[in-house]
Order: C-alpha cells, then structure tokens, then sequence
C-alpha cells in the first residue's frame, strides 16, 4: 500500500506557514505588516517562520525603504510556489485516499 503521507511537505506542516505561503501564492509580493495583520501573529512568530521558509528557498526577501521608513516584503519563489503546489497535491490524495 502506498504511504499516503509520503508527499506532504514538513515545511509546510505549521498553521502560520501554510498561511504564508498560500497568501505568497496568489499575490506577488506582500509586505510584514500585511502578512502579520492577515495571519494575527506576532511580530516574533511571523519572523521566525518567515526564516524557516527563506532557509528552504520557498520565499524570498525585499527590505526597501518607503520614504524614510523601512519596508520588508516578501515573495512566494518558483521552487517555493512548486513546492508548496506539490503540498497541495498531496493533502488532495490523501482526502481522496489514493
């Protein structure tokens, strides 16, 4: 019998970065504020999941300054939108229990 859950990406296990990245996934960049406000995390909780997926290359970083004011933003990467699509797939199969 096949591992149902042989596919499921760990990376993607936690509530926040599921989150993360299914917003990453239908918007091109987003920034932290944004991201914190939509998820209701906080600041710290935000940053060290946004590291986890930065470290696996699923999400990339822009710091930028708006004015005076620094801006982070983040953007979902094609390996990161693969995998993550792969993820997605999985979950499906295993519902569908194939």
């Amino acid at each position: 019998m096949k591992n149902l859950i042989a596919d499921i990406n760990k990376a993607f296990e936690n509530r926040v970065r599921l989150g993360i990245m299914s917003i990453l996934m239908v918007n091109d960049w987003v920034d932290f504020g944004d991201l914190k406000e939509m998820l209701d995390v906080t600041d710290g909780n935000l940053s060290s999941h946004i590291s986890a997926l930065e470290k696996e290359k699923y999400i990339q970083v822009r710091k930028a300054f708006i004015g005076k004011r620094p801006n982070t933003s983040f953007q979902a990467t094609t390996e990161g939108k693969q995998a993550f699509q792969e993820h997605l797939n999985a979950l499906e199969a295993l519902i569908k229990g194939m």
